[in-house]
């Protein structure tokens, strides 16, 4: 109980700077009554609520269960295995991600309108799915990449620098209206169901397996998370221009 009013505390302050920024331009700037006060007080309150059942829903099973199962896979021993979940754990998390369904819908309807697909249900669902399963592979890829770092003990920023020059050279080569896309996709991709786990499971790892630093090596998965679905969403963009062009893949 100590701890989820703790988080309440924590929740409340981390709301405040938002609450302020409101009210300094809504009172002094715009110099107009705030609309609905009281569904605004309510739905800060939700707000609030919703935020410390989240950081304790996180403390009390995402992060231990994430850090327990990298545990029990570096015991285990077996590197295709951990593979395989961190391959499972990188797509499921991300294709249930809300925020990346939501880009996916919003960007089959502007692709339709922009006649870049049929103006139909079929073709935007179509889209929106590819479009989805794209950077849940990719997703899932980014992670095997850095689980197989944190085995070896790679440095970080060699790999985040020389995969931003391949997304320069990709971008290049990419249809001007999914580059946009692309880049957003980075950002969906780390939300509140994909980052706690993956953390959980980098921090794990790198804790279980000797001669690696939590801090230096346990970090980076999101990072990677971020990466490669920027690249891998063009590349879509890419396979989905020449088929609808109609060259031959």
């Amino acid at each position: 109980m100590r701890a989820l009013w703790r988080n309440f505390a924590q929740s409340l302050r981390d709301l405040l700077p938002i609450v302020l920024v409101i009210l300094f331009f809504q009172l002094l700037v715009l110099r107009q009554p705030m609309p609905g006060v009281m569904d605004v007080l309510l739905g800060s309150l939700f707000v609030v609520l919703g935020l410390t059942l989240f950081i304790q829903g996180l403390e009390l099973g995402l992060f231990p269960v994430g850090e327990s199962l990298a545990h029990a896979f570096a015991r285990k021993g077996s590197l295709l295995w951990l593979m395989i979940f961190a391959f499972a754990l990188g797509f499921s998390t991300t294709v249930a991600e809300p925020a990346l369904i939501a880009v996916a819908a919003e960007a089959a309807d502007v692709a339709s309108l922009g006649q870049m697909i049929a103006n139909t249900d079929t073709a935007r669902a179509s889209y929106a799915l590819g479009l989805r399963m794209t950077v849940a592979f990719s997703v899932g890829l980014a992670i095997v990449i850095g689980v197989f770092r944190i085995l070896k003990g790679w440095p970080i920023h060699w790999m985040i620098a020389g995969g931003y020059v391949v997304v320069v050279l990709v971008t290049l080569i990419a249809p001007e209206e999914i580059i946009g896309i692309a880049y957003d996709s980075g950002g969906v991709t780390t939300s509140t169901i994909t980052v706690p786990l993956v953390t959980a499971l980098g921090i794990g790892l790198a804790s279980a397996i000797k001669g690696r630093n939590p801090m230096i090596d346990g970090f980076g998965l999101i990072a990677m998370a971020s990466l490669l679905p920027v690249i891998f969403v063009m590349l879509y963009g890419v396979v989905l221009k020449l088929s609808n062009s109609g060259v031959s893949l």
